[in-house]
């Protein structure tokens, strides 16, 4: 809103305005979210009119069309396509536009998983700037920053597009001029905050053009742009004119900038160069039409990302990691939240609620959720109170959607007012005491889901019961959080898609929860456990034996109990120290990572308690910096799930969950669990881009900055590996992550820093993070064929816990109502294979016709639909979730009958198959084909398998979109 109000709302009206005084005059434009804010709050009908017209004239040009610039390296790949297709259902809707390049120059660094993803959005071509300066030197040197990206392993060909990186010049026009000392080229000087100065004077407005220095500037201009084009192979140079917070004054830039471009055209014999207005699109035509034959790249990423031999941008994947966590979470219930809602307006047509009040409930999070995916948002990379705004507006969606959530179950139950729901997602501390309560579950995945829930509550004396009244089994125990409070555990068994409601009774002597015992061990010194020998004690499930040894109190050994392989295991808490101080050498910020030298210990003692019962062990370790310190700055809680017969333990079993606890960190100190096995993997690392697909990463040795040069982000997935055994990760938010050593893997969970740097100073990107954070990691131990059966479904399995919403049932109605019974019992779950992932499945609200050429003359009539959302077209997405040849079973393409799949929502009368953000027909989608070696021939292409009788096979890697309609009711 400050940036509106500052610049950005000028941009647009000055932009549209210059563009309609010369036919000639063109310019792009990038976020959705600044764009809708002009267009909703600013913009008049005339300037809305004459958007429409610039659009078809193609001089106003609409590049990548999502809400933001997402970043590409800690993002997961539902919050990229949902940003993505909520700025261009928006573009389409209201002008017919389809976006089809990308722009994406600021991110710090390339996944691999982005060029897929505008391919599959229909996208002809794609363009970055941020990668490693001595990468991109040699790349222009070589004439190489143009290729054809084949960015899948699996979809390779099909989804490949052609890729340009942009020079060293990135995306600012230079400013250096030889004949002045004032910046060059832009003439409306620099935004200022929070107002725009009174008189229209910026600060640093370049030297007017003038006769006098009209030939200066050409040949300033045109030496450059000859520059440029030795590092090309086509005759045509992309020169960005402009820069971030550009053309808030764009009278006084075109009008200098048409001086120079007519002079160097009318003399372009003499310059060798002839310059013309153009957007992304006229460039890519032009070097399309060459028709020149390009490399390929495989599916390699660019990170991490380094701007100088001391620069590597790898400090961002772990800033402001509570923000990474709560935009996962907010994620995560949205994803819930539209199954849900999609759901119950399918299943209840004469339901109660209200859809257009349920469906801005749901956008208020789409927003928010989409809105911090930016390259300065997720990132960690803002200052703190635009950091606020983000948390606000997650809190705030959050918020709106559990409300929604819990105004369903009400109204599907016709409760009384007297049952008082209130919801909350996923925290403990929820539990009214001393009433009956009841919890309602919903599991959002498509898969039957085990795991546990936990309710907080206020005695472990405690009885659980489902709808018909059997016994659940359960688990309480005195909590980690606060003593006088207790956590029980819920064992929950619920099919896709689907709710269960249990009722927490206080104990009625038959069927008790299991009340898990603690055992307190001595806290022990570091420092002198070496001098005796070892006391080895177990902890076992089914799965695994993980084995402490008393004198340390840390973890020793694991054992995977199915080949009776150990592995020696250790767990210890390090900081690297950083300089703050620019006069003494490289800095850490929020972007940047620059440890003084190696990680240092941080515990000299650690202390001890054991709480284990009939379901779950939880170790709890305390990290003190020395024997008598009172309190400590590191925990972790490790918690080992043991499942009774008649359930299906598989995921459980098998899964070490850790909690951590870390902060508050002193000043300039970043924090990290370093695992330490004896497996040899030959310091190879694997990390996941966007939680889509791996990515190999060898340890490279640098001449400079080693240790910083070696973090990778991991989004969701690592793991190391020898050649029989694996060890992986799961995440639930995005941390740096390295293997320093043989055998290592090591984490960073928390960054606490302060810096002299005037830019940081200027915009307080101090980091100055005082929180502490509680990220939860699980760990999978195993060969890899067990692994990989595992860890694509355990990983969504973290990310999408099920949704746990409170109630209590006032004294005089124990009975719960027959209907919900039936309800929640009988109804016919959503359920896919555990190869495929039901990644979207939600109702959008768009008005637009899926008829391009209806949509298009609606449009250019004026008769758009105003008014209500449409709430017959749903969104599906299906992913597979494996690479080819990467597991024999799981690997195999998938048939899906979609009219089955979805019988439990009503009778699938159509579908339609979409490009990944719905707004292209497939069967109409003919994206540009790149003349590679391996295809010589140019030709169009698309995809697409769409069988009449709603039948759809699904290849490895692939993720098909569908508008989906049911029989009315």
């Amino acid at each position: 809103q400050e940036s509106m109000h500052a610049y950005a709302a000028n941009v647009y009206t000055t932009v549209i305005e210059e563009l309609m005084k010369g036919k000639q005059r063109k310019f792009i434009a990038v976020e959705q979210e600044f764009f809708r804010l002009w267009w909703d709050m600013v913009a008049t009908d005339t300037q809305k009119q004459q958007v429409h017209q610039l659009l078809q004239e193609g001089r106003l040009e609409f590049v990548i069309g999502g809400q933001v610039m997402h970043d590409e390296a800690v993002t997961l790949i539902d919050d990229q396509i949902l940003q993505l297709t909520e700025g261009h259902g928006f573009l389409y809707e209201t002008f017919g536009f389809r976006p089809q390049f990308s722009w994406h120059v600021d991110p710090f660094g390339a996944s691999a998983t982005t060029p897929t993803l505008f391919a599959l959005a229909g996208f002809n071509a794609h363009l970055i700037s941020r990668i490693d300066y001595d990468l991109k030197a040699d790349m222009q040197k070589n004439k190489k920053l143009q290729f054809v990206w084949q960015g899948s392993p699996s979809l390779s060909a099909r989804q490949e597009i052609f890729t340009h990186v942009m020079d060293q010049y990135s995306y600012c026009t230079p400013s250096q001029l030889p004949f002045s000392n004032r910046s060059g080229f832009f003439w409306n000087g620099f935004a200022t905050f929070p107002d725009p100065p009174k008189d229209g004077v910026y600060p640093n407005m370049s030297l007017p053009v003038t006769n006098a220095n009209l030939h200066l500037y050409a040949q300033t201009m045109v030496a450059n742009i000859k520059e440029r084009a030795a590092w090309f192979r086509t005759g045509e140079v992309l020169w960005p004119w402009g820069c971030d917070k550009q053309f808030f004054n764009a009278s006084v830039q075109y009008s200098n900038m048409d001086l120079l471009v007519d002079y160097i055209n009318k003399h372009s014999a003499e310059f060798g160069v002839t310059v013309q207005y153009a957007t992304v699109s006229d460039y890519f035509q032009a070097v399309y039409s060459r028709n020149l034959t390009w490399e390929i790249r495989d599916s390699q990423d660019f990170l991490p990302y380094s701007t100088e031999p001391f620069q590597a941008w790898t400090g961002f994947y772990t800033s402001r990691s509570t923000l990474k966590g709560i935009a996962r979470r907010a994620s995560s219930l949205l994803y819930a939240g539209e199954s849900f809602f999609t759901q119950y307006v399918q299943k209840h047509p004469e339901g109660s609620i209200c859809k257009c009040k349920a469906l801005k409930q749901l956008q208020s999070l789409r927003w928010a959720v989409s809105e911090v995916q930016h390259h300065d948002g997720i990132t960690g990379t803002e200052s703190p109170k635009v950091k606020d705004m983000y948390m606000n507006n997650l809190m705030y969606g959050m918020f709106n959607v559990k409300k929604l959530m819990a105004s369903i179950i009400f109204d599907i139950n016709n409760a009384k007012k007297n049952g008082e729901v209130y919801s909350s997602v996923y925290t403990k501390g929820s539990g009214k005491p001393d009433v009956d309560l009841y919890v309602v579950v919903y599991n959002p995945l498509a898969w039957n889901i085990t795991t546990f829930v936990t309710v907080s509550v206020s005695s472990e004396t405690m009885s659980v019961y489902d709808e018909l009244g059997y016994s659940v089994p359960a688990q309480v125990q005195s909590s980690v959080e606060s003593p006088s409070s207790y956590d029980l555990y819920i064992l929950v068994a619920i099919s896709g898609l689907s709710y269960r409601k249990y009722s927490i009774k206080p104990l009625d002597g038959k069927h008790s929860a299991f009340i898990g015992s603690s055992v307190k061990y001595k806290r022990r010194d570091l420092t002198r456990a070496g001098q005796q020998s070892q006391q080895l004690f177990p902890v076992l499930n089914s799965c695994y034996q993980i084995v402490f040894d008393q004198n340390t109190n840390l973890m020793h050994s694991i054992t995977d109990r199915e080949t009776n392989q150990t592995v020696q295991f250790t767990q210890e808490f390090l900081e690297y120290h950083v300089n703050g101080d620019t006069k003494k050498g490289p800095i850490s910020d929020n972007y940047l990572f620059a440890p003084n030298a190696s990680a240092v210990p941080v515990s000299k003692a650690v202390g001890l308690e054991v709480m284990s019962g009939n379901l779950m062990t939880e170790i709890r370790q305390y990290f003190y910096s020395n024997v008598t310190s009172q309190d400590y700055v590191y925990a972790v809680y490790t918690r080992l799930y043991s499942v009774p017969e008649g359930y299906d333990g598989k995921l459980l079993c098998h899964r070490i969950e850790q909690e951590y606890s870390v902060g508050p960190l002193e000043l300039n100190r970043e924090a990290v669990l370093r695992t330490s096995t004896n497996l040899n993997t030959r310091q190879l690392l694997y990390t996941d881009n966007n939680g889509y697909q791996m990515q190999k990463r060898p340890f490279k040795a640098y001449v400079n900055n080693t240790v910083a040069r070696n973090y990778y982000p991991m989004v969701q997935t690592a793991y190391i590996e020898d050649d029989t055994t694996r060890l992986m990760l799961l995440t639930e938010r995005a941390h740096g992550v390295s293997s320093q050593g043989n055998g290592q893997v090591e984490v960073m969970l928390h960054r606490r820093l302060w810096n002299n740097l005037q830019w940081d100073l200027n915009n307080n990107l101090t980091l100055n993070d005082s929180s502490v954070v509680r990220p939860v990691i699980w760990l999978i131990l195993g060969t890899k064929a067990v692994t990989n059966t595992l860890y694509r479904t355990s990983g969504l399995a973290l990310e999408h816990r099920p949704v746990v919403m409170f109630g209590a049932i006032s004294g005089d109605k124990p009975k719960l109502p027959r209907q919900l019974q039936q309800n929640s019992v009988h109804d016919l779950p959503v359920t896919v294979p555990p190869n495929l992932h039901l990644q979207t499945l939600s109702i959008p609200g768009w008005r637009y016709s899926s008829n391009h050429a209806e949509q298009v003359r609606s449009i250019r009539m004026g008769e758009q639909k105003q008014g209500d959302a449409d709430f017959s077209r749903v969104l599906l997405r299906i992913r597979h979730l494996y690479e080819v040849g990467e597991d024999p079973v799981l690997s195999q393409p998938v048939m899906v009958d979609l009219k089955s799949l979805l019988k439990g929502l009503g009778s699938v009368m159509a579908v339609e198959e979409r490009s990944l953000t719905g707004t292209w027909d497939v069967n109409t989608l003919e994206r540009w084909k790149w003349k590679t070696a391996q295809y010589p021939g140019k030709r169009f292409f698309n995809i697409t398998d769409t069988s009449e009788d709603f039948i759809v096979t699904i290849h490895p890697k692939e993720i098909r979109t569908f508008f989906v309609y049911f029989q009315v009711q």
